[in-house]
């Protein structure tokens, strides 16, 4: 149960009790995984777990914008994070669509031949892009893209690279099959809103999304991931915030950065703007010079989600309002 966390232990979903009980109960029925590490590893804080949860089902698995399109926007911003867990993830789940041909373009890092997915590709890769889509499709496609912007920092902070044992996932045909038992699922109409009762946090939706379903759960997101300020110190909560919104939302950070704090002196700041800006690059001894008592697993997962969604926010803030490319 452990295996696919760096630096948590997790209680195994079979233990899990109260909401986030209900929240594993609801992803196998509605994602068809029933104990995906990506939202295991944020049950030390239920209520991350059940926002981050909950803005991937309105935005990703239900509405009405093609499943199809959306998972090409997840895989676009999964490629321009670096997440290669992420990246996995959307081939198979793009297989599950049915769309096989697109899912073996996207893993072997080529251009997709529909034009629609193209642009698609590029946008999640550089949301201030012009958006390619429709003004009423912009909450699940917006929301998706946020959504990915917070999971694939999680991932590459606090679970390993291989998705499968063995690294299996990069044989075409294992990719396929672990598709096609995703398909029936995959291709389900989902109930908006059934996730929004789960929510442990309130927050105001965003203007892209108001008075939908996708904007409560951003919302609620961004509240329970902004408590992780807490953890620092009233100085390095503001160069958080002060860096990464200097930071264009898309350009790695350098390796040798001038704006990272020293890992002796300031290991929580460290952390965050890491997790913000390059989450892959995150070390053992990054975790170390912080993860120390009284920090436990609840703390480092806060810590993360704080500096993932200064990212997130940061991406928000560089979304283009020009109108759709035709």
């Amino acid at each position: 149960m452990t295996k696919p966390f760096r630096y948590t232990s997790p209680v195994p979903p079979k233990s899990a009790t109260g909401v986030v009980a209900d929240v594993y109960a609801q992803m196998a029925t509605d994602f068809g995984i029933e104990r995906a590490p990506t939202f295991v590893v944020l049950s030390a804080s239920p209520p991350l777990l059940t926002a981050a949860w909950a803005l991937l089902r309105e935005s990703l698995l239900a509405g009405q914008v093609s499943r199809t399109d959306k998972e090409v926007v997840a895989a676009g911003v999964s490629l321009a994070n670096r997440c290669p867990f992420c990246v996995d993830a959307h081939t198979v789940l793009l297989h599950a669509t049915g769309d096989h041909r697109l899912a073996e373009t996207i893993a072997r890092g080529e251009q997709p031949d529909d034009p629609s997915h193209r642009r698609l590709l590029a946008w999640g890769k550089d949301m201030s892009t012009p958006q390619p889509f429709p003004p009423g499709a912009a909450p699940e496609h917006i929301g998706t893209a946020l959504s990915f912007h917070f999971i694939n920092r999680i991932v590459s902070s606090l679970l390993t690279e291989t998705m499968l044992p063995g690294g299996l996932q990069r044989i075409r045909a294992v990719r396929s099959a672990a598709g096609r038992s995703l398909s029936r699922t995959v291709r389900r109409e989902l109930v908006t809103g059934l996730s929004l009762p789960l929510l442990d946090t309130e927050g105001e939706a965003p203007a892209w999304a108001a008075g939908t379903a996708v904007g409560t759960a951003f919302g609620a997101l961004r509240t329970a991931a902004e408590l992780g300020a807490g953890l620092l110190s009233d100085e390095d909560a503001a160069l958080v915030r002060e860096s990464v919104a200097t930071w264009d939302g898309v350009t790695p950070l350098p390796p040798h950065g001038a704006d990272l704090p020293r890992r002796d002196e300031r290991p929580g700041a460290r952390l965050a703007l890491l997790a913000a800006r390059a989450p892959y690059r995150i070390t053992d001894e990054d975790v170390a010079a912080w993860l120390a008592p009284p920090f436990t697993d609840h703390c480092l997962v806060q810590l993360i989600a704080f500096g993932a969604i200064r990212a997130v926010a940061r991406v928000e803030a560089t979304l283009s309002l020009s109108a759709p490319t035709p």
